[in-house]
């Protein structure tokens, strides 16, 4: 039987989220090491970005973020729930935290996220082809019901879609990271069925919870992969599980097996310079951006590519 082409989106996260971010990202795609950007519009190198989007032709959609720095929309930053004591979002845990306790008000969720897809286009002169969340809030319960809809009333056709095949065998990863990860898998799948009834599509598989920074590795990207390939070609997992099957319409025999690898290559960040408000948080400081580009860049992962015949595109492409 031949083997599924596989198309794989090799999507950066954070673009804008400084200079030294942008300019890892750039070198990324001109080396063919990803395929796709998501823009934070509130970070604060999110203009430089998109500039650099324009020059060098470089697929980009919207990383919504409801999470970290400043609101887009200016009347949510005098009041809002979505915001804390300081003014600013809640962070990764404390907006989950907020939504939890009955904090947060959708309307406000709804007027950001439009607020941050208008300013999209004012910034790229195009709407986003995909759009997905910032520390994946847009799986968040309730938050999924806002998400999808902005998508559908926008236009906006796909999402990620945060399910990682074979995430539980990843035994590298530190525990904290694994409990994080399998609540974001969940939200994810109870997502499932509001995206779908939006007609909104995501690629057939998601990988990038096990390799990021510093367990990005040659291995470890080959064993996401083929897991994901693994998973897609079996036609049991194909007919029984929805979590990897996106919305499009054509069978699954005659057309190619698609992923995203999410992935967050850079330059550490200068303290006291990027961020989306607040100044760059400690990640985004660290070498894990550089251990993420290094390997992405890596001759002998680009030749893994060109040798199981995987085809990187974006979104626009599938």
């Amino acid at each position: 039987m031949p083997q599924r082409r596989v198309k794989i989106v090799i999507t950066g996260d954070d673009f804008g989220y400084c200079p030294r971010r942008n300019q890892g990202i750039v070198e990324c795609f001109l080396a063919g090491a990803i395929s796709n950007v998501s823009l934070l519009v509130n970070a604060s190198a999110a203009k430089d970005a998109a500039e650099l989007a324009k020059r060098h032709n470089i697929p980009i959609g919207l990383h919504a973020n409801l999470s970290e720095g400043l609101p887009i929309c200016e009347q949510l930053r005098k009041e809002s729930s979505l915001l804390n004591e300081d003014g600013f979002f809640h962070g990764k845990m404390g907006f989950r935290k907020a939504l939890k306790n009955g904090l947060i008000k959708m309307s406000e969720v709804a007027q950001e996220l439009r607020a941050q897809v208008q300013h999209f286009y004012t910034l790229t002169n195009q709407l986003p082809h995909h759009m997905d969340g910032h520390q994946h809030v847009h799986v968040l319960p309730e938050i999924r019901h806002v998400f999808a809809q902005v998508l559908y009333e926008f236009g906006i056709r796909y999402t990620r879609m945060p399910i990682e095949p074979g995430l539980r065998h990843c035994s590298w990863l530190e525990q904290h990271l694994m409990d994080f990860y399998m609540n974001v898998e969940q939200d994810a799948l109870n997502s499932i069925d509001v995206f779908k009834n939006h007609k909104i599509r995501w690629p057939d598989a998601y990988i990038g919870l096990s390799t990021m920074g510093k367990n990005a590795s040659l291995s470890t990207i080959q064993f996401a992969i083929e897991n994901a390939i693994s998973a897609g070609e079996s036609t049991s997992n194909i007919a029984h599980e929805d979590h990897l099957v996106s919305s499009a319409s054509s069978s699954p025999e005659h057309r190619a097996l698609t992923v995203e690898l999410m992935v967050h290559p850079g330059y550490p960040s200068i303290p006291e310079e990027g961020g989306c408000g607040e100044g760059p948080d400690d990640f985004s400081q660290s070498l894990d951006r550089v251990q993420e580009l290094n390997i992405l860049k890596n001759p002998e992962l680009l030749k893994y590519y060109k040798r199981r015949n995987i085809q990187l595109c974006a979104f626009k492409d599938l």
